[in-house]
């Protein structure tokens, strides 16, 4: 009886071992992640922003392997208005008429239905009085602010270009006038193509970020970027 109760044991404890190997590993666990609406963090001089800023949110949970591989997944009720702008920042600090080459380079992995939502950079000014708004990739009922200007090929895409406000800064939106996941933008073209129109003057480029402006995600989504960097 001994011996059958010992063979069981035995038994039961290989049966376990087996199981934990069996089970799939991640091939790479998050140095970082965060449930909170304003959850950051900073490494490598870049900060990431869960940014939950919206009315009317449900959960989002954001997390990073480093600065330019990250991801949230997002439950946002099927509902208008944007809920979040989950981001990756780095700040330039330069006059345009001062900038180097600023290019960003990026690649996303991102729900294509059931969504609304945009893939988009947002570079502001460092007085956050203006802001362009360089849409990647968008999905569902989203728009840009304000009217349309012009469509133009400029910092290595061609874009549908809006200019209007939101009651806070002036917002330039250049909508992609196709779909993309990956490429390269020219973020000094596009300043000093917008200040040869006269809309803005020599500002100060400040933050250049890239993330999802979130409108709804029912049922939970991940958004993951690949990769991302900012050079200049």
């Amino acid at each position: 009886m001994l011996r059958t109760a010992r063979l069981t044991v035995g038994a039961l404890a290989l049966a376990a071992l087996l199981a934990v190997t069996a089970a799939p590993v991640p091939a790479q666990a998050a140095v970082w992640s965060s449930s909170d609406r304003w959850g950051t963090w900073s490494s490598g001089g870049y900060t990431l922003y869960n940014n939950i800023w919206g009315s009317g949110y449900g959960s989002q949970t954001i997390w990073a392997n480093s600065p330019s591989n990250w991801g949230v997944w997002a439950n946002h009720p099927n509902t208008g208005g944007i809920k979040s702008y989950p981001n990756a920042t780095r700040y330039i600090g330069r006059r345009v008429s001062a900038l180097g080459p600023v290019t960003s380079s990026f690649n996303v992995t991102v729900p294509t239905s059931g969504v609304a939502f945009t893939t988009v950079y947002d570079v502001w000014s460092s007085d956050h009085a203006h802001e362009i708004m360089l849409w990647m990739n968008k999905y569902g009922p989203v728009g840009p602010l304000g009217s349309f200007q012009v469509t133009a090929s400029v910092g290595g895409h061609s874009w549908d270009i809006y200019r209007g406000s939101n009651g806070s800064n002036q917002v330039y939106s250049f909508i992609r006038t196709s779909n993309t996941n990956a490429g390269t933008v020219d973020i000094r073209a596009i300043a000093t193509w917008i200040r040869s129109r006269g809309w803005f003057g020599d500002v100060t480029i400040g933050d250049v970020q890239l993330g999802y402006e979130i409108t709804s995600a029912a049922g939970g989504r991940d958004f993951v970027t690949n990769s991302f960097s900012v050079s200049g």
